[in-house]
């Protein structure tokens, strides 16, 4: 017997043709004894749709009500998904985020799974049903609806796959895995077979969409071997893991990676002194505000006043000038500059330890195309620049050539 978590995006359920195909594939694949969850998204653009809908209505960010505007798409996805398989002679249940057990935190569009209760899943498995679980949401111990980000669903199935002690969980997509680059700027990016989960965490912050960051984590903290797959074909995907083979392990370089969803914030003469660094980013915290590259620089050493650059998803700026707009008013403060226009690139590999000369071929491409590099972050195994996101898919093909091209 298999115990198995299968996610389907919302292009791989954007109609209810599709549904059927993807029925139609489950049940040929499906032994007699085998249990399975599958986990869906909204159909096709429906999200974006209901955001369209609500700007309509006000410009404002309306968390709690935003939260539930959205979460109906995923609901219609699992009622049509349980009645396909029921059409087909299978039996199937469907249930919303809550309805699974799933509790999350408080934070509105940006919640966070802290406990998941499976009873009613695994209830539900052992009268032999196939559970069809609504991705993207949750509810919080207050009872308020609550979703999890762009990319949510990819979390909600990991989640379920580690609450249950799955075998494998699957994430179907319009993708046939994970990609040494964004194919549709590097053309000629190579698909990864196998990737170890550190990798697969720093490419997914870093701007490999192919998986929600978050989902990563869940995976490497329950020991889930993830396999990113096609729904539209039966090719080979990647699968993500903790061991990868040692032919795996030789390449120094991963994958290239961007981001274009970055706005970076200086915050220009800040007193020099305990406290005020920390009052920046406490409030940025307290408005979930992720801030990311940060570099602080005191002008001279008698002056005492420092300034401190940082980014920030551009998506999350109205709630950060919310904050700056205090910190006018209540902080010595000569001035907050915003610049919306950047983009990070970022080359990523556990091999690259101990390997200085990723950095200096890295900045050596950027240099040889006249891209300025604004700020440079590093972890273990990867390296982050901050440019200016109009040249920043010539980066990312000039990068990958370079080091791809001499593994070959």
């Amino acid at each position: 017997m298999a115990l198995i978590v299968k996610k389907f995006g919302g292009s791989s359920v954007a109609t209810p043709d599709k549904m059927r195909a993807i029925v139609q594939r489950v049940l040929k694949g499906k032994k007699p004894e085998d249990k399975i969850v599958i986990v869906v998204s909204a159909m096709g653009d429906t999200t974006d749709d209901l955001v369209a809908l609500a700007k309509q209505i006000t410009s404002k960010a309306y968390g709690r009500e935003m939260d539930m505007l959205l979460t109906t798409g995923e609901q219609v996805s699992i009622a049509l998904m349980a009645m396909a398989f029921q059409e087909a002679g299978q039996k199937a249940v469907s249930f919303t985020g809550a309805q699974a057990g799933i509790k999350t935190s408080d934070a509105f569009n940006k919640g966070r799974i802290l406990a998941l209760k499976p009873a009613r899943i695994m209830k539900a498995l052992e009268q032999d049903n196939i559970v069809v679980v609504a991705g993207f949401q949750g509810i919080t111990g207050h009872g308020d609806i609550t979703t999890l980000g762009r990319g949510g669903s990819d979390t909600t199935a990991v989640a379920i796959a580690g609450a249950i002690h799955a075998d494998v969980c699957e994430i179907y997509t319009d993708v046939d895995g994970v990609y040494t680059s964004d194919p549709r700027v590097v053309p000629n990016a190579r698909k990864i077979d196998q990737i170890t989960y550190g990798e697969m965490l720093e490419m997914a912050k870093l701007g490999a969409g192919v998986m929600q960051p978050r989902a990563v984590e869940m995976g490497s903290r329950f020991g889930v071997p993830i396999y990113v797959r096609s729904t539209f074909s039966e090719d080979e995907g990647t699968m993500i893991q903790e061991d990868c083979s040692m032919e795996v392990k030789q390449y120094l370089i991963r994958g290239v990676a961007s981001d274009k969803n970055v706005a970076k914030i200086t915050v220009l003469g800040i007193p020099n002194k305990p406290g005020f660094a920390y009052r920046v980013f406490s409030e940025l915290a307290e408005k979930n505000v992720d801030v990311d590259m940060i570099v602080q620089s005191v002008r001279y050493a008698n002056e005492g006043v420092t300034d401190i650059t940082f980014t920030i998803a551009r998506t999350d700026l109205e709630e950060a000038e919310s904050v700056f707009h205090a910190l006018r008013t209540e902080m010595p403060v000569e001035d907050i500059i915003i610049d919306d226009k950047m983009a990070k690139v970022s080359v990523v590999g556990a091999g690259m330890a101990g390997h200085p000369g990723i950095a200096a071929g890295m900045f050596g491409v950027l240099s040889d195309n006249d891209i300025n590099i604004e700020i440079i972050s590093t972890s273990e195994i990867s390296i982050t620049c901050l440019i200016a996101e109009e040249v920043v898919d010539s980066a990312v093909k000039a990068i990958h050539q370079h080091f791809f091209d001499e593994e070959d």
